[in-house]
């Protein structure tokens, strides 16, 4: 099938978050100017840099009491974030902290996870989960929306500090088929780190040049 982006897709769901996959879930932990904490999972979530290390995740759409949602709003005001990672484990827990409620609840205690401080940055990581990223606020990149009046913001953060549990690191190596990393999929769908394999990224030197004409013959033109 083929079809342009602004017009429908005739399919029972749109395929657009199946197609880009797995995407790891930036699970965020944040605080408003008035103290109160949030925990909420963000799908649209990655690396962008390694030096210095930087993470973005992106948030559109409104609150159910107005505005924008509270992440955005609570890492601009305050200038910091936590990631914590997700894990196969913790999936019900994220799940749960995924719902769209009031902004005076504690998603912490919504979820029974323990929050503990972080070190560097004045909020509390996911005590259960293996691997949390301390993060201060770099700036915020405004995309196109069909909303107006609600903005697709893309919300980039510097990694200054990174805790992993001892436990899960192996001959100095993360051993990230143990912790089991959950990623989202499309749909209500979600995949889980079991399988990893290694490929040795190719050396120019032992390169062979690609044959005459090759181009044209992946076009289907006569060489």
């Amino acid at each position: 099938m083929f079809y342009e982006t602004k017009d429908p897709h005739g399919l029972k769901h749109n395929p657009f978050k199946s197609l880009v996959v797995p995407r790891p879930i930036g699970w965020i932990s944040s605080r408003d100017r008035d103290g109160r904490v949030n925990l909420a999972p963000f799908s649209y979530f990655n690396a962008v840099a390694d030096n210095p290390p930087t993470v973005m995740f992106s948030a559109g759409g409104k609150h159910l009491e107005g505005g924008h949602k509270d992440t955005p709003l609570n890492v601009e005001a305050t200038g910091e974030f936590v990631f914590n990672l997700a894990t196969w484990d913790l999936r019900d827990k994220m799940n749960l902290t995924s719902a769209t409620a009031p902004r005076d609840w504690d998603e912490f205690k919504l979820a029974g996870l323990t929050p503990v401080p972080a070190r560097l940055v004045d909020l509390p990581m996911v005590k259960e989960s293996p691997v949390h990223f301390e993060c201060r606020y770099l700036q915020t990149v405004e995309v196109p929306t069909n909303d107006p009046d609600y903005p697709n913001k893309v919300v980039f953060g510097q990694v200054i500090a990174i805790h992993i549990d001892d436990r899960v690191i192996e001959d100095g190596k993360v051993n990230l088929a143990a912790i089991k990393p959950i990623a989202r999929l499309g749909y209500f769908d979600y995949t889980v780190v079991e399988t990893i394999f290694a490929m040795r990224r190719p050396v120019f030197e032992e390169l062979t040049p690609p044959a005459e004409g090759a181009e044209g013959a992946e076009k289907g033109e006569d060489v």
